[in-house]
């Protein structure tokens, strides 16, 4: 049978997150896999250090990480061998030993360092593998690889991968890998049950990455009054941030979530979801068709993550909690918008009048849409006024459209028998 090794490293959840959709597809070909966390594979202590270098680099707003993704991108135009491969090839014959005794045909990378290890040992043995870039652009270090392929994310990423100098004949645009779960058919009024969710209510999710990152108490304190919407905090590992969370807010109005397997399904019944730009995250959002909006990036490969999305008009970047909010209100308005109004002749719309004349979101409703040639009929409540000057008002909100009064309908005797005769 045929045997893979997939190789990550947890310097952030995605790059499992892809080794595991690899994983999985893999074995339901009837393929024979292994997944390893690479570091582990050579030395635990190992991963614990870089886990926790990678940790505080990116903790802030990611100062340190921007000057080390920086110092990489300089170092890479010297064309001089890296320090990342220097480090990772001191580990090239414990590597090599283990895909020998253990009989793999193929490696799978989801992460430069494997990559780069690898390398060393292809130049000294007959092995083949695959590395798979979990970003959308060619990070540093990624041309001194000699992969047999690389599948990249996309193929307008071609040019970027081959003007660093990696042959064009190794990039296969295949896209990052996510797992199946996002693009099931899933039944919504079933997974409100399974999350104990309310399904009467409607929500967003703030994620978070794997570890926790981002000002996320200032994402809920400038939402939580302006939207009438549940937030759903994903909180990753980070148990300091869910217990705050926990602590600090109305568990009526924002619920943190621990790190857990289905967030597929937390996507699934949101109205839209908010999150650092992470290539695996926002390729799983837009796989499962929720709106993004990508709050503030680590500097580096998420800052081209957000670029690209956004290029593309497939979200909203912010960079501070101020737009946060006003992408929010402005996406929440638009998925309240009646889809294809234009098939429609005669409008009814009702309201209580306010001091002879409607609400302004009545105006700001009709100002959303092209009533032209459209007749609008008028029906509310009323405590004691009349229509007053309401159409007049309301005039200028729908210009080319008929607005007429309709009826008054304060008993609910009326409203049966109105709606009856319609």
């Amino acid at each position: 049978m045929f045997k893979v090794l997939v190789l990550s490293c947890s310097t952030g959840g995605g790059h499992n997150s892809a080794a595991s959709a690899i994983a999985e597809e893999l074995r339901v070909m009837g393929v024979q896999v292994d997944f390893k966390e690479y570091l582990d594979l050579i030395n635990y202590k190992i991963a614990n250090v870089v886990n926790k270098l990678y940790i505080s680099s990116t903790k802030g707003n990611g100062a340190v990480f921007k000057r080390v993704y920086k110092l990489g991108e300089l170092y890479e135009k010297t064309k001089i061998t890296s320090p990342v491969y220097g480090v990772n090839r001191l580990h090239r014959k414990k590597l090599y030993n283990y895909i020998v005794e253990n009989k793999y045909d193929y490696v799978v990378v989801t992460h430069l360092f494997p990559a780069e290890v690898l390398t060393a040992i292809k130049k000294q043995h007959d092995i083949h593998f695959i590395a798979i870039a979990t970003d959308y652009k060619s990070i540093p270090f990624w041309p001194e690889t000699n992969p047999d392929y690389f599948i990249i994310p996309h193929k307008d990423l071609i040019e970027d991968f081959t003007k660093k100098g990696i042959s064009r004949e190794k990039l296969i645009p295949f896209g990052i890998p996510v797992s199946t779960n996002f693009s099931k058919n899933l039944d919504k009024s079933k997974i409100f049950a399974e999350l104990n969710l309310d399904k009467n209510k409607k929500y967003i999710l703030v994620m978070t990455g794997s570890m926790g990152f981002g000002n996320v108490t200032g994402i809920i304190d400038v939402l939580q009054n302006e939207i009438s919407e549940t937030i759903l905090v994903a909180c990753g590992n980070n148990k300091k941030v869910y217990e705050d969370i926990s602590n600090n807010y109305d568990s009526n109005k924002v619920i943190p979530i621990g790190f857990t397997p289905q967030i597929y399904k937390y996507m699934c019944i949101s109205e839209l979801l908010l999150t650092k730009p992470g290539g695996l995250t926002t390729t799983e959002a837009a796989t499962i068709n929720v709106p993004i909006i990508h709050t503030m990036p680590i500097p580096g490969c998420e800052t081209y993550n957000a670029e690209f999305f956004e290029s593309r008009g497939m979200s909203i970047s912010c960079k501070n909690t101020t737009d946060i909010k006003n992408a929010v209100i402005s996406l929440l308005d638009d998925k309240n918008k009646v889809e294809n109004m234009e098939q429609y002749d005669v409008i009814y719309i009702g309201f209580p009048i306010w001091w002879y004349v409607a609400p302004t979101i009545i105006n700001t409703f009709l100002e959303s849409y092209d009533f032209s040639g459209k007749k609008i009929i008028l029906f509310a409540t009323s405590g004691g006024s009349g229509f007053g000057n309401t159409v007049k008002e309301l005039k200028d909100s729908a210009p080319g459209a008929e607005i007429v009064e309709g009826k008054l309908l304060n008993r609910s005797s009326e409203i049966a028998d109105w709606a009856a005769s319609l």
